[in-house]
């Protein structure tokens, strides 16, 4: 059977980019292919330009007739060639777009998988009643801050009025002390008392004449 129908293809079959690069290489052979009729065509018309009309002229011109036709035709199945080329490097952007979506949309999927099995970790009561116990020691802490800064000397509720007529008396009190004072005792600017020593006394007495 297989020396009948043969054998069954087992060649890979190409890509895109394959098929993208047997197409470029191709409009590579046209647009040779169209310098080369380009330069004749030049050639032909410089003759052209510089004979008389007549046979020559005539038949000189039928050719360039022929390559232009050849160029216009080549040119045609370079642009089919390239409309090609163009369609398959949509098609392969649209290809790279899919995979590129494809490949997040597994990364959503094992990151969803991932996080439902942290959640699933979590209990929300648990995590109620850590919150409400830090509340209770917070309140706990500032009730002790409010006990140890309590002031055991001073009320906390004086009148101002009392402190007001208890600073007067104050003033009035100093202005006393101050009154009853001595005079040397008060000015600090004035000369003390001089004392005079016994012995001093006694020295001058003895050489006194």
């Amino acid at each position: 059977m297989n020396r009948l129908f043969g054998n069954k293809a087992t060649a890979p079959k190409p890509s895109l980019q394959d098929a993208i690069a047997g197409v470029e290489t191709r409009i590579s052979t046209l647009d040779v292919k169209i310098a080369k009729l380009n330069g004749e065509l030049a050639t032909y018309q410089d003759k052209l330009a510089h004979m008389r009309e007549g046979p020559g002229k005539q038949a000189i011109k039928q050719r360039a007739m022929k390559i232009l036709r050849q160029r216009k035709q080549i040119e045609a199945q370079k642009d089919q060639l390239e409309s090609q080329s163009w369609n398959m490097e949509c098609a392969t952007m649209t290809q790279d777009n899919l995979r590129n979506t494809m490949a997040t949309v597994d990364a959503m999927k094992e990151a969803n998988k991932q996080l439902k099995k942290q959640y699933g970790n979590v209990n929300i009561d648990k995590i109620e009643k850590l919150q409400d116990e830090m509340a209770d020691l917070l309140d706990m802490n500032e009730e002790i801050q409010e006990t140890m800064s309590r002031s055991y000397q001073v009320p906390e509720d004086i009148d101002e009025t009392e402190l007001d007529a208890e600073l007067d008396a104050l003033y009035v009190e100093q202005e006393t002390q101050e009154s009853a004072m001595p005079s040397y005792l008060a000015a600090p600017d004035s000369n003390p008392p001089q004392f005079v020593d016994e012995e001093e006394m006694v020295s001058n007495d003895v050489l006194a004449p």
